[in-house]
């Protein structure tokens, strides 16, 4: 008898220890689920970035649905500011002598046949005085050899006297015939000097219209012949000179589009058409010359300035957002889609990031490659796309500890 009384004390003790085990096990159970839904309600709440209708207003939110824009795909081509060489000018002496005066400085726009600098030198007394005397020389010698040709024709004169001044009278001729091709040159009038007038300095002219590029001599200077004065430069048709390597060589053509920038001209882009496509490589790098009509001319463009361009190519509708309203977090590049919420009477907007992959960038939009399929009618941030992403890696942040 006192054995089953004891049996059944020890049945007892065992079933009320196991369910004291179930009933902890029980409230475990329940506190790591509670715990794994808190963890849930987590994770979902990082997922998304909610902000009040004011904040909305003060961030000056923009939401609307994606839409489909033309954008441009384009070669990226650098190069140089350059103006053709028949817009190029080089002033040089073409006597040996001093430099009297310089009319112009380094910036100066100049006329075609302005003076730029006045030449003196004894020489140039002396050529026109030997033009003069040679001159002289050459009407005497002409009515010599006129009266003597008569005289000739009639088998009066002697032959031999009438070879004699017709040699004379020819090289007379060709001496005073240099010697105008010379004052020429210089700018001198032949018919003035032969009236009197001696030149005593004479000037230097530009030979086209532009700006000077450059003054290479000083007053009182001598200049030996073809010393090289002045530069000029002509920048009505400065144009983009730009390198295309040979990959992309076959995507550009001529008429194309072309959008660059100048450090002169900040802020801003200028556009340009390509009017000539190079036919030979150059050795390095090995890419090929395009050059390209400047369409909006402003600022300060001199020849020589560094170009950073696109040569528009091809065009393709596709869906785009401001770049303001795509973010990059380490190799991705997301999205936020949009939602207004109505949450006890309170809106809030809730802001979904969206992976994407990005293409091509036009004008500050970015063509979008969606990952998923999505309807007409959801709404993304086309903006703030910076502030909504710390905000959400603030949240993760927080939820973390």
């Amino acid at each position: 008898m006192r054995k089953y009384i004891l049996l059944l004390v020890i049945s007892f003790f065992i079933i009320s220890c196991e369910d004291h085990s179930k009933i902890e096990n029980h409230a475990e159970s329940g506190k790591k689920s509670e715990h794994l839904d808190h963890n849930k309600e987590h994770s979902e709440h990082d997922e998304e970035v909610h902000i009040s209708d004011q904040q909305f207003i003060a961030l000056d939110m923009k939401v609307d649905t994606l839409p489909l824009r033309n954008i441009t795909s384009y070669v990226k081509a650098n190069g140089q500011l350059e103006v053709p060489p028949q817009n190029e000018a080089t002033v040089t002496a073409i006597i040996g002598a001093n430099v009297n005066s310089i009319e112009v400085i380094e910036g100066d726009k100049v006329k075609k046949g302005q003076p730029l600098a006045y030449l003196s030198h004894p020489e140039l007394i002396k050529l026109q005085t030997n033009y003069i005397n040679e001159w002289s020389k050459l009407q005497f010698l002409e009515k010599e050899y006129n009266r003597k040709k008569r005289l000739y024709e009639k088998e009066i004169g002697s032959g031999k006297d009438f070879q004699k001044i017709s040699a004379e009278y020819q090289a007379t001729n060709g001496m005073v015939k240099g010697y105008e091709a010379q004052l020429k040159l210089l700018g001198l009038n032949s018919m003035q000097i032969r009236s009197g007038k001696i030149y005593d300095k004479v000037s230097a002219v530009s030979p086209i219209d532009g700006y000077i590029q450059l003054v290479e001599v000083k007053t009182g200077q001598y200049v030996e012949p073809q010393t090289e004065m002045f530069e000029i430069v002509n920048l009505e048709h400065i144009h983009a000179d730009l390198m295309v390597f040979e990959k992309d060589m076959h995507k550009v053509r001529k008429g194309q589009k072309v959008k660059f920038s100048v450090e002169s001209v900040p802020d801003s882009e200028l556009e340009a058409s390509i009017y000539s496509v190079g036919k030979s490589f150059e050795k390095n790098p090995k890419a090929i010359h395009i050059h390209a009509e400047i369409e909006n001319k402003k600022g300060l463009l001199i020849p020589g300035m560094y170009v950073k361009g696109r040569i528009l190519t091809d065009n393709t509708e596709s869906f785009a957002l401001p770049q303001a309203g795509v973010i990059r977090d380490g190799d991705k590049h997301f999205i936020f889609m949009a939602e207004k919420k109505d949450n006890n009477g309170e809106s809030k907007w809730s802001f979904k990031p969206i992976e994407i992959i990005t293409g091509t960038t036009d004008d500050d939009w970015v063509e979008i490659k969606l990952l998923e399929t999505l309807t007409d009618e959801t709404n993304f941030a086309w903006n703030n796309a910076y502030y909504l992403m710390a905000e959400m890696k603030k949240g993760e942040a927080e939820h973390s500890h």
